[in-house]
């Protein structure tokens, strides 16, 4: 069908507005045919013990004829297109407004390019001829093993990630953020693309801490360095935090960082002459490994999704 840009602003796929005033008359009318009855039903009116069997069938009818014709589209049935796509696991909403105003969507076959739009569950929502569905938001923490590539599939017949959660869910997920090919620890997997979204975006600042392994000790002089900031072929970086994970082992060190640069945290230790042997992610925006295996993922429970959502 042919772009209706222009026709959908603030509307919705429910009963028109002069439905809903039409029978709202028709319920003023019906309350106004009985209004004796409250006067009716006044203990002290001879004529009540009479007529108090009818009033009350009459009112019972009143309040069965209002259910009957009330609006059946509550507002819980009803969402923002853009709401939609982010929850069908597509983009973040954000995304999803470009993709509408690009005349990417369709709503039971017609192109909307209005922002702000609402649209009904039981509508059927296309974005380019791929029909969209509401599935059920999943998040799974897998704890990545090394020698395996952060993408859903790979051209080159290596190992991803998605091997290891084939069988964690039926939806399908997708790891936000990425860890290098021999980095191991916390990676997360979801469908909630608004959430992933939120914790890739550099304005969010989303911590993330390791634990790398070097091929020599790290000096106090170039921890305070890497603390303080360094210049790499892309901009001065730094920790924020740095510390010994034991003090008689210099070779370990724990950092904190927000950066989401590319290889990042082995760029800074290159960038001293240091070479990162082993690098573990050990927690990824306050979410911990806790006794999760290499190898191994499990759902984030509730309390944890929610500390996910809350951050700004």
């Amino acid at each position: 069908m042919g772009d209706k840009k222009g026709n959908w602003k603030g509307k919705t796929f429910n009963r028109s507005k002069k439905d809903e005033n039409t029978l709202d008359s028709k319920i003023n009318d019906t309350e106004s045919d009985h209004s004796p009855i409250d006067q009716s039903l006044n203990p002290d009116s001879s004529s009540d013990k009479k007529h108090t069997g009818k009033t009350v069938k009459k009112q019972q009818e009143e309040t069965s004829l209002k259910k009957e014709i009330a609006p059946v589209d509550q507002e819980a049935d009803v969402i923002r297109l853009n709401k939609y796509l982010s929850k069908a696991g597509l983009c973040s909403r954000r995304e999803a407004d470009a993709l509408i105003a690009a005349g990417d969507v369709s709503v039971n076959g017609e192109i909307i390019k209005e922002l702000g739009v609402k649209v009904k569950l039981t509508d059927q929502i296309s974005f380019k001829d791929k029909v969209l569905t509401l599935e059920k938001l999943r998040y799974v923490l897998l704890n990545k093993p090394k020698d395996s590539i952060t993408t859903m599939d790979d051209t080159h017949d290596r190992r991803t990630v998605m091997e290891f959660v084939t069988n964690a869910c039926e939806e399908r997920i997708y790891p936000v953020g990425r860890l290098d090919r021999m980095t191991t620890g916390l990676l997360l997997l979801t469908n909630d693309g608004e959430l992933a979204k939120k914790l890739t975006h550099p304005s969010h600042q989303i911590k993330k801490t390791y634990l790398a392994i070097l091929d020599k000790p790290l000096s106090s002089e170039h921890l305070n360095m890497l603390l303080s900031g360094i210049e790499l072929e892309d901009g001065i970086t730094q920790f924020d935090t740095i510390e010994y994970d034991n003090s008689n082992d210099k070779t370990k060190v724990i950092v904190s960082l927000h950066s989401g640069k590319n290889r990042i945290v082995r760029r800074m230790f290159a960038g001293l002459s240091y070479r990162v042997e082993k690098l573990d992610r050990i927690s990824f925006a306050g979410l911990s490994k806790g006794d999760l295996t290499r190898g191994k993922w499990r759902f984030l429970n509730d309390k944890e999704v929610g500390f996910l959502k809350m951050l700004k």
